[in-house]
C-alpha cells in the first residue's frame, strides 16, 4: 500500500521508525505540537492537511492522534478512507493498547509519562527549551513573557487559561515515568527525566514501551478493536464507550 501519515510531532522518532520497518511506502507529514491544548484550531489544521491529499494517490491516510480533547471530532475526508488508533491520548501509542493505558493509569495515579517526545518537541523547533507542565517553552521567558507570547499566538482567553493550567497541573503528580524503547536507548533520556523528577519532588520510574500498535498501524494490520477505519463520506465522533471513537455519516 501507499500510505500517506498526518502524526503529531510528539511520535516522530517512532512514527518514523515505524515507517522504516513496514512493508508499505508512506509519505510522512507532521504538526507542531501543542495542537491538543487549543482542539478548535488543531482541528481545523488537521483537516487542512486531509483537504490537501490528491483524490486516488494514496490508499488510506493515517492520522496520528488521540481523542485529545476532542481533536479528531468531525474530521473527514471525501475521498480517501481514514485509519486511526483508539486512544484517548497519544500515550496510548506508546503503551501499546488502550486496555494497557487504562490499566497503568489506574494501577498508579498521578504519574506523569515522559516519551522522548516530550522532551525534545521544543528543541525540534530550534527553541532552548525548559519542561512545564507537558510543554516545552523557552527557558529564557519569565511567566509574564510566557503570557505575551501566547496571547499573541492564541489569544487573551486561551493564553489565560494555558496559564491557570500550568499552575494546577503539578499538584496532580507524584511519580515520573519514562516510557522507554530499546532503540531510543541512546538518546540518555532517563537522565534528563530524572532531573525533572528531583525537581519537582517526584519519584522516578521507568516502564518500557510496546511498539506493537505503531507497528500494526504502519503495516496494514487495522483490527477492528485497536483502529477506526473512516470510509469516504463519514466523519469521526465520540463513541462515549471503551471504542473511544467511531464513525457517523458527514
Amino acid at each position: 500500500m501507499f500510505l500517506k501519515v498526518i502524526a503529531c510531532e510528539i511520535a516522530v522518532r517512532e512514527i518514523c521508525y515505524a515507517a522504516a520497518r513496514s512493508p508499505h511506502l508512506g509519505d510522512l507529514e507532521f504538526l507542531t505540537q501543542g495542537y491538543h491544548d487549543i482542539p478548535a484550531t488543531g482541528r481545523v489544521e488537521i483537516q487542512k492537511r486531509i483537504d490537501a491529499v490528491p483524490a486516488g494517490k494514496y490508499d488510506a491516510i493515517l492520522l496520528g492522534y488521540g481523542l485529545c480533547s476532542n481533536i479528531l471530532t468531525g474530521l473527514t475526508c471525501s475521498h480517501t478512507r481514514l485509519v486511526i488508533p483508539r486512544a484517548h491520548d497519544c500515550i496510548t501509542f506508546f503503551l501499546g493498547s488502550k486496555e494497557r493505558y487504562q490499566r497503568c493509569f489506574g494501577e498508579r495515579p498521578g504519574t506523569y509519562y515522559f516519551t522522548s517526545g516530550w522532551l525534545e518537541c521544543a528543541t525540534r523547533r530550534g527553541e532552548k527549551s525548559l519542561f512545564l507542565g507537558g510543554a516545552s517553552v523557552p527557558a529564557s521567558l519569565s511567566l509574564k513573557a510566557n503570557y505575551e507570547a501566547w496571547a499573541a499566538k492564541y489569544g487573551e482567553d486561551q493564553a489565560r487559561f494555558l496559564m491557570e493550567e500550568m499552575g494546577r497541573w503539578a499538584n496532580a503528580y507524584t511519580h515520573g515515568t519514562l516510557i522507554e524503547f530499546e532503540f531510543l536507548k541512546h538518546l540518555g533520556l532517563e537522565e534528563k527525566v530524572r532531573k525533572i523528577c528531583a525537581e519537582k519532588g517526584w519519584d522516578y520510574d521507568e516502564l518500557m514501551g510496546d511498539f506493537s500498535l505503531f507497528e500494526r498501524w504502519l503495516g496494514g494490520d487495522w483490527r477492528e478493536a485497536d483502529f477506526l477505519v473512516v470510509e469516504p463520506g463519514q466523519k469521526v465522533v465520540p463513541s462515549h464507550d471503551e471504542r473511544i471513537i467511531t464513525a457517523a455519516p458527514a
